[in-house]
C-alpha cells in the first residue's frame, strides 16, 4: 500500500469521503490539560528547525499552524480553554489524509499518533519532559483542576435567592412554637416552679442527690456516647443535603471546603443543647439547697461543653471509619449492661449503700468521670483534684475535635449519598407522621437490624402443629436475633424501678412510678411483637397461612405474652422477697394486656393525618391534634390505662380485670386486622 505523503504549507487536509463534518458537541467545560502535556498544540511563535520531523523552516512551520488552527467564531472568542482545546483538536480530526479505496477501516484507538506507521506520529525527542518522567499521569491537578472557588462561589450566588425564604419559614415555625408552649405549657410551668420554691420539703432528695451524684454523672456521660454512636450509625455529625452528596463532590472542589462546615455546624449546635441541658441540672441543685444557682452553673460547665464536643468527635470516627461501626454494633449490648450496673450503684448510693473506691475509679476512669468532678465537689462530695480533671477533660476535647476535623474531610462519598438518602427518607416520613416507616428507614441504614444467627427449632408436627407454626415461626426469629430479648429484658428491669421507687414514694408519686413502670412493660413486650409489626408492613408477607389475617396477628402475640408474662415473674422476685408476695401474680398478669396492646397498634394501619384537621371550635382550640394523638397511641394508652385503674383494686381482682382487658384489647386487634384488607 503506497504511504501518503504529508500535505505541505497551503496543502488542505481532505476528510474521508462520505463522512460528514463533526459537529460541536455541547458538553460541560473541563479543566484544560498542562502546558508542556504530549497532547497539547505547539506554542505559538515556535518554529520547527531543522531537525524537526516537518522538515520545513519555520515559514512552513507557522503557515502549517495558520491552516490548521480554527478560526475565531462567535462560539469560540472568550471561551474557556479547554472548550477551544478541544475545538482544535475536532479540527485536526477532520483534517486527517483520506483513506484509499479499497482498504478496511482501521479501529478507533486511545492513542492513534502513537501506532507504528502514522505520518503523524511524534519522533522520539518531541517531548523530552515525558520521556524523562518529569509529567505525571495524575487526573487530578490541585494547581489547574482546582474549582473549588468558583463553584461555592456560583453556589453562595444561587442560595443567596433561598436564604430569605427559609429565614421567613425558620421564623414562623419558632412563632408557632412559642405561641403553643405559652398558650399550654405556661400554667402548668408557672404551678411546677411554685412548688419548687420550698426548699425544706427536699431534704431527703437532695441527701440522695449527694450520694448517687458520682454514678449519675458516670451514667450521663456514658449515656450520651452510646446515644452518639448508634446515632453515627445511619447519620452522624456530617450530614450533606442529597444534591451536595451526589452533584457538589463530583465536581473538581476540595472534600474539606465541602464537608467540615457541617461538621463545625453540628459542632456548634452540640454545646447550645449541653447548655440547656447543665441549665436544668443546675436548677436541681439549687432547688435542693445542694449548691447556689452560680456556683452549680459554674460546676456543669466543663461538663455541658465538652461532653457534647466529645460525643460529636466519637460520631465522626463511627462514620468515617466502617469497623468502627461494626464494632459499635458489637458493644452495645455490653454498654447497655453497663449502663444498668451504674443506675443498679446509683439507687444504691441514694439509700446509703456507698463504696467510695468504686466511685473514685469512676471518677477517674475517663472523660464521663472528670466532668462530673466539679459537681460533685460543689455538692459537698469527695473530689479534690476536680482542677486537674477539668484540665484533662478540656485537653481530651481538643485532640477529639482536631482528630474529627481531619475525619470530617475523608468521609467516603457512597456513605454520604446513602446517609443523605436515609435523613431525606427519615425527614420526609416524619412531616407525614409515619414514624413506623421511619424506623424501617433508620434499621435499615443501620446495617438491616440485629445480627441475625443461623439457628434451627423443629417445626410442631401433628393436628396441633398447624396451628402453632406462627408462634414457632417467631420464637424462631427471637432466638435467632437475640438482641429483641436483652431489650426487653433492660425494659422490664426499669419498669419494676420505676413501680417500687413510685409505691416507696407514696402518694401522688405512687401512680406517676405506676404509669412509667407499665410503659416501660408495654415498651418490652413491644419489642418482642416486632414481627407482627413486620407483618403488618406488608400483608403479603402472610399469603404462607392456611388461616386468616386476623388470625395470623392473634397468633403472633402468643410468645410476647408468654415471655413478657416471664420476664415478670422474674422482676417480681425481688419484691416478693422484700415482703410482697402478690407481686409474683401482678407482674405476669400485665403481659398478655400489653401483647394485645402491641397488636392493636402493629394492626393501627396508615397515618390517618385527617384527623389532625376536624376543624371543631373549642375553647381549647381545635382537639384533631389530640384526637390523632389518641388515635396513634390507642394500644398503649388502653394498655396501660386500664392495667393502672387494675392494680388500684385487691390482687385477684386486678388479675381477673387484667384478663378481661386483653381479651379486648385482642378482638380489637383482630377487627383493626381485618380493615387492613379493605
Amino acid at each position: 500500500m503506497r504511504k501518503e505523503p504529508r500535505p505541505g504549507v497551503g496543502d488542505a487536509r481532505p476528510r474521508t469521503p462520505g463522512t460528514p463534518p463533526s459537529p460541536r458537541t455541547p458538553g460541560p467545560p473541563v479543566p484544560a490539560p498542562a502546558p508542556g502535556h504530549g497532547t497539547d498544540p505547539a506554542p505559538a511563535g515556535q518554529a520547527d528547525g531543522p531537525g524537526s520531523p516537518n522538515g520545513a523552516g519555520p515559514g512552513a512551520a507557522a503557515a502549517d499552524r495558520a491552516e490548521t488552527a480554527p478560526a475565531p467564531t462567535s462560539d469560540t472568542a472568550g471561551a474557556h480553554p479547554s472548550e477551544k482545546t478541544s475545538d482544535h483538536s475536532t479540527e485536526e480530526a477532520r483534517a486527517l489524509p483520506a483513506q484509499e479505496p479499497g482498504t478496511p477501516a482501521k479501529e478507533p484507538s486511545d492513542h492513534p499518533a502513537d501506532e507504528p506507521g502514522d505520518p503523524l506520529a511524534d519522533e522520539p525527542g518531541d517531548h523530552p519532559a515525558e520521556e524523562s518522567g518529569e509529567l505525571g499521569d495524575e487526573a487530578w491537578s490541585e494547581a489547574e483542576d482546582d474549582r473549588t472557588a468558583e463553584v461555592m462561589a456560583w453556589l453562595r450566588g444561587r442560595r443567596r435567592a433561598r436564604r430569605r425564604a427559609r429565614g421567613r419559614e425558620m421564623a414562623v415555625a419558632a412563632y408557632t412554637v412559642v405561641i403553643a408552649l405559652a398558650g399550654y405549657g405556661s400554667s402548668f410551668a408557672v404551678s411546677f416552679l411554685r412548688g419548687l420554691d420550698d426548699g425544706g420539703a427536699h431534704g431527703a432528695l437532695a441527701r440522695e442527690l449527694r450520694g448517687a451524684m458520682p454514678a449519675l454523672a458516670a451514667f450521663g456521660a456514658l449515656a450520651l456516647g452510646v446515644l452518639a454512636a448508634r446515632d453515627a450509625l445511619w447519620r452522624g455529625p456530617v450530614v450533606v443535603p442529597g444534591p451536595t452528596a451526589g452533584w457538589l463532590l463530583a465536581q473538581p472542589v476540595r472534600r474539606e471546603r465541602v464537608l467540615r462546615p457541617w461538621f463545625w455546624l453540628t459542632a456548634g449546635l452540640a454545646p447550645v443543647a449541653g447548655l440547656l441541658a447543665g441549665l436544668c441540672c443546675a436548677a436541681v441543685l439549687d432547688v435542693t439547697r445542694l449548691a447556689s444557682l452560680g456556683g452549680a452553673l459554674l460546676a456543669v460547665l466543663p461538663g455541658a461543653v465538652c461532653l457534647p464536643l466529645l460525643a460529636v468527635a466519637l460520631g465522626t470516627a463511627v462514620e468515617r471509619r466502617p469497623a468502627w461501626g461494626r464494632a459499635v454494633r458489637r458493644w452495645t449490648a455490653p454498654a447497655v449492661l453497663l449502663l444498668g450496673a451504674l443506675a443498679a450503684q446509683a439507687a444504691l448510693a441514694a439509700k446509703g449503700h456507698r463504696s467510695p473506691a468504686v466511685e473514685q475509679a469512676e471518677l477517674w476512669s475517663g472523660p464521663w468521670g472528670w466532668a462530673g468532678q466539679p459537681v460533685v465537689h460543689a455538692v459537698g462530695g469527695r473530689a479534690p483534684g476536680w482542677p486537674a480533671a477539668v484540665a484533662l477533660l478540656a485537653a481530651a476535647t481538643a485532640a477529639a475535635l482536631l482528630a474529627a476535623h481531619r475525619d470530617a474531610g475523608r468521609v467516603p462519598t457512597a456513605r454520604l449519598r446513602e446517609r443523605a438518602a436515609t435523613a431525606a427518607a427519615v425527614s420526609a416520613v416524619a412531616w407525614s407522621l409515619e414514624l413506623r416507616a421511619a424506623k424501617l428507614a433508620i434499621m435499615a441504614a443501620d446495617g438491616g437490624g440485629p445480627a441475625v444467627r443461623t439457628l434451627r427449632l423443629r417445626p410442631p408436627r401433628g393436628r396441633l402443629g398447624r396451628h402453632l407454626l406462627v408462634p414457632w415461626r417467631d420464637l424462631l426469629t427471637l432466638l435467632r436475633t437475640p438482641g429483641r430479648l436483652g431489650k426487653a429484658a433492660v425494659w422490664t428491669a426499669c419498669g419494676a424501678l420505676a413501680a417500687g421507687a413510685g409505691a416507696e414514694l407514696g402518694g401522688e408519686r405512687r401512680w406517676v412510678g405506676l404509669v412509667l413502670g407499665l410503659l416501660a412493660g408495654y415498651l418490652a413486650v413491644g419489642t418482642l411483637a416486632e414481627p407482627a409489626r413486620l407483618e403488618t408492613d406488608d400483608v403479603r408477607r402472610a399469603a404462607w397461612a392456611p388461616y386468616r389475617f386476623r388470625r395470623v396477628m392473634l397468633l403472633h402475640g402468643v410468645v410476647p405474652a408468654v415471655l413478657g408474662a416471664g420476664l415478670g415473674l422474674l422482676a417480681a422476685v425481688p419484691y416478693a422477697a422484700a415482703g410482697h408476695p402478690s407481686a409474683l401474680v401482678l407482674l405476669p398478669a400485665c403481659a398478655p394486656a400489653a401483647a394485645a396492646g402491641a397488636l392493636v397498634s402493629a394492626a393501627r394501619g396508615p397515618a390517618r393525618t385527617q384527623l389532625l384537621f376536624l376543624g371543631l371550635a373549642t375553647p381549647a382550640g381545635d382537639p384533631g391534634p389530640l384526637i390523632y394523638l389518641a388515635w396513634y397511641a390507642a394500644g398503649p394508652l388502653l394498655a396501660c390505662g386500664g392495667l393502672t385503674l387494675a392494680l388500684a383494686g385487691p390482687p385477684a381482682q386486678a388479675v381477673v380485670v387484667a384478663l378481661g382487658l386483653a381479651l379486648a384489647l385482642a378482638l380489637l386487634a383482630g377487627r383493626a386486622a381485618d380493615r387492613l384488607f379493605r
